[in-house]
């Protein structure tokens, strides 16, 4: 049965980068985004958090989308990462924004400003109405500032159709369960966090956004495939057995971690634009001995 569209594995897709200067590295892009289309994965996740977006310039941006909507080619689905906490400035970048071969928008909460709910509603609903593709929204108060309540979530799921899901980073999983609870048919609840993928998935949630899928694409979409099916007891011995990469990948924050294992899988250069940092020997020699453990 085929999955329906943006339930799943979506990965959010790192950018490898060259030492020289530091610039995009497409070559291995693409070598990257052939592993993960060919892996069982749904869906693709572009400039999201974990592609570093945030420290590339506006070219850079639109080169790498229209790079991984090539390299793509309509195999999968591809989500644009592309948010803000300027909502006006938001909306009009959304309006000159090339959605071609883009099937849906991933948008973060404000940042910094720390919007209370009655802004952050205010805020999807331009959103909303700005954007041409269905909108995700994107709770990850850990690095955003703000929080936005099951009670915000549900009033904007309800009220505004073109929203049609949310990835949940908050980790808190009793907001997860208001949320699946009360949303209406139809509505995305995506987890936001690796290890919180088979917990969400027990409670009925939709997928995962993935980080660890970039490394491991098969065997984080054979865990979500598994759970989605109903077959929890054979999804759970791999959540445990990918557990420990997933928690070591992010120690020392995302993607330092990813792009290091990346790197022992011989995938990348590891490298990583101010102010993120290549991850410590600690790390990368943890990470290696994981992978090792891993692959038995």
């Amino acid at each position: 049965m085929k999955t329906p569209l943006f339930s799943g594995t979506g990965v959010a897709l790192i950018t490898p980068f060259r030492k020289q200067q530091e610039t995009v590295d497409f070559t291995k892009l693409e070598s990257l985004i052939e592993h993960i289309v060919t892996s069982g994965v749904d869906y693709i996740v572009a400039l999201g958090t974990t592609s570093e977006a945030a420290t590339m310039t506006d070219s850079e941006r639109a080169a790498v989308q229209e790079f991984i909507v090539e390299t793509v080619s309509g195999r999968l689905p591809i989500m644009l990462g592309l948010g803000g906490n300027n909502t006006l400035s938001l909306s009009d970048t959304l309006a000159r924004t090339n959605f071609d071969g883009i099937s849906a928008l991933l948008s973060v909460t404000p940042y910094y400003n720390k919007p209370n709910q009655r802004g952050l509603i205010a805020h999807y609903r331009a959103v909303s109405e700005a954007s041409p593709v269905p909108v995700v929204m994107y709770n990850v108060p850990g690095r955003t500032g703000a929080n936005m309540t099951a009670e915000t979530t549900l009033t904007l799921a309800h009220e505004c159709p073109n929203i049609i899901g949310i990835k949940e980073a908050s980790g808190n999983l009793q907001q997860v369960m208001e949320i699946l609870r009360n949303r209406p048919a139809g509505f995305r609840v995506i987890s936001g966090d690796d290890a919180l993928t088979y917990p969400m998935l027990t409670m009925g949630a939709d997928g995962v956004i993935s980080v660890m899928a970039n490394a491991l694409p098969k065997e984080m979409a054979d865990m979500v495939h598994l759970a989605l099916k109903g077959d929890l007891k054979k999804a759970l011995p791999l959540h445990f057995r990918m557990l420990p990469l997933m928690n070591a990948i992010f120690e020392e924050g995302n993607p330092t971690g990813i792009k290091a294992l990346l790197e022992a899988q011989g995938m990348i250069t590891n490298v990583l634009r101010l102010p993120l940092v290549k991850a410590s020997k600690q790390l990368s020699n943890k990470l290696a001995t994981l992978y090792n453990e891993f692959r038995g």
